[in-house]
């Protein structure tokens, strides 16, 4: 029986590690008299450089295998890893070879991509050159594998040219230091009686026995007076106390008669596992018997000292951030940009909106930073880019929150951006209130599902402090309780001093009648902060919280992971024309 847990820890959802199972299919035959021997290398991105991070093992003349070692890599939202893997041609004693001749195809993706998944259709990218070709590698077009968990792709030789029908397929799955607790309760029938002049005073403590054989104690129940057949009270412990999250770790079960001295007689003890347990409550064969060796040797007809039966057991999962991911939610992009006339002309070279062809904007800056990094996590990509402030032809009205939907991908949003610039005019004020309530209208459509399907992250980026203070916060009160997070960068150097009120670090942001939020779901900075920094300082900055925004939303809803859809197995395959 599983179960979601409100309030899940936020740690959980933060930082993960993520397990790569890979194999190919119909690789090319680099061998004369053999097939070829396949290697993967497993390379990650790191200040621009590629680093060699892990291999496999070779498999000897197979064109089909199946790599039995698994890569783990640490999984972080805030961040773009980018990830390669290639296949070589192994050769014996001489080991892999990283030339031209013995290079069988590549794939390069990111760990958020390994972990989004797509749901659409993703064109064929230029694989990785070998190594020794790295620096004329062309650009990539995202690949994407987490919701699905498992994604099949082309290989591709140097140049962008398909290494004939080689296939490589990688699968994702998360794996947890914490996920989740259990929720236990015993009971104990006939037990013996310690005591001279009443009954047993019977307690029970459970033992998890750890690699070394050392015992460690998990949980002491409390202590039922003058009964041989108690009842103890149902109790809640982490599976990572109970059983390190290993379901056949060894459990040792002991039931003491208590004695108000601290010199507790032992009655008998019991040993199982998690796995087990689970098991008898499925056959419902949920008891043991609890046995004293030292009766057991001594008394040819001992048969136990009583016996202890598990009444319930519910396992209650603490659902992560990569649990909602690979079960299939969306995350939804928008972005929202001021057009009010304090960002100066934009013909005007000191106008924050003045498009520089060798130098990028801060609002370009900022949401290229954050988008690029959101971009993974919904599959269709097409962006909603949504304007403030600004008098729009023909008649030159003002609009709060008029809307483009961009093209494909980030890209899409800043091609957008920069054409409606010499065709808007910039006027005032700047109300980001409409904004809010705008998305929050889709959000509110896609609670009403009640599945985990969809998130929405709303990127503000305003030169000043909003003058709608009060219906801000009314918005942003009410758009807490929906599946959304709102990212604010104050671009320029303005005084933000009275923006810091809209991100609750400080305090719990409250509407002007005082209603508090249900969630931090604001997190606001100024982008000059970040100026002398590289993008993904700010991304890192501003997007940490939305892992743990998301599962607290779906924790407070009760709404578990869906589960993944189930891949055609060619469904996601390119071939060449």
């Amino acid at each position: 029986q599983l179960e979601s847990v409100p309030g899940a820890q936020a740690s959980l959802a933060v930082l993960a590690k993520v397990e790569l199972r890979v194999s190919c299919k119909h690789l090319l035959d680099r061998d004369t008299l053999n097939k070829s021997d396949p290697c993967v290398l497993l390379l990650m991105q790191c200040q621009g450089q590629w680093t060699e991070v892990d291999r496999s093992e070779v498999i000897k003349s197979n064109l089909n295998p199946v790599f039995a070692k698994i890569f783990t890599v640490d999984y972080y939202f805030e961040e773009v890893q980018k990830l390669r893997f290639e296949v070589y041609d192994s050769h014996g004693h001489a080991g892999v070879g990283t030339h031209d001749d013995d290079f069988l195809g590549g794939m390069e993706c990111t760990v958020g991509q390994v972990s989004a998944g797509a749901r659409g259709s993703c064109s064929p990218a230029p694989a990785p050159a070998p190594r020794g070709s790295r620096a004329d590698g062309p650009s990539r077009t995202p690949l994407q594998i987490v919701a699905q968990k498992r994604v099949t792709k082309p290989l591709f030789l140097k140049y962008g040219k398909f290494a004939g029908k080689s296939t490589i397929t990688v699968i994702s799955e998360e794996i947890s230091g914490n996920n989740g607790y259990v929720e236990l309760a015993f009971r104990a029938k006939k037990l013996d009686d310690k005591d001279l002049f009443s009954k047993s005073d019977p307690f029970l403590e459970i033992y998890r026995i750890d690699d070394d054989g050392s015992e460690q104690l998990v949980y002491r129940t409390e202590v039922v007076k003058n009964n041989l057949s108690p009842v103890w009270e149902p109790f809640k412990v982490s599976l990572n106390s109970l059983c390190s999250c290993e379901e056949q770790r060894k459990l040792r079960c002991v039931v003491w008669d208590y004695d108000s001295r601290g010199k507790h007689d032992f009655i008998g003890e019991f040993f199982t596992t998690f796995e087990e347990m689970q098991k008898a409550m499925g056959e419902n064969k949920v008891q043991w018997d609890c046995l004293n060796p030292k009766y057991k040797l001594k008394k040819r007809n001992y048969k136990n000292s009583g016996v202890v039966v598990l009444l319930d057991l519910k396992i209650h999962r603490v659902y992560s951030f990569l649990d909602y991911i690979m079960g299939g939610c969306q995350i939804h992009f928008t972005v929202a940009i001021d057009f009010t006339a304090s960002n100066g002309d934009p013909r005007n070279s000191c106008s924050l909106h003045y498009i520089n062809p060798y130098q990028p904007n801060e609002y370009l800056k900022a949401l290229v930073a954050v988008g690029e990094i959101c971009q993974d996590y919904d599959s269709d990509k097409k962006f909603s880019a949504l304007g403030f402030g600004a008098r729009i032809p023909p008649k030159y009205e003002v609009r709060g929150g008029a809307a483009a939907c961009a093209g494909p991908g980030i890209q899409g949003v800043v091609e957008s951006y920069q054409s409606c610039l010499p065709k808007i005019q910039l006027y005032g004020p700047t109300n980001v209130a409409p904004i809010i309530s705008k998305v929050a209208r889709v959000a509110a459509d896609e609670e009403r599902t009640k599945e985990a399907s969809q998130y929405f992250i709303l990127l503000i980026l305003t030169d000043g402090v909003v003058t709608d203070m009060a219906d801000t916060r009314e918005a942003i009160v009410r758009a807490s309780y929906l599946p959304m997070s709102i990212i604010i960068v104050g671009v320029g150097n303005a005084d933000f001093t009275d923006m810091q009120i809209l991100d609750g670090d400080d305090g719990v942001l409250r509407s002007p009648k005082g209603e508090p939020v249900l969630r931090d779901i604001v997190q606001f900075v100024p982008f000059r902060e970040f100026k002398n920094a590289s993008p993904t300082a700010l991304a890192k900055c501003v997007l940490a919280e939305v892992p743990k925004q998301v599962v607290e939303y779906y924790s407070y809803k009760a709404f578990p992971p869906r589960c993944p859809q189930a891949e055609t197995p060619d469904s996601s395959l390119g071939s060449p024309q």
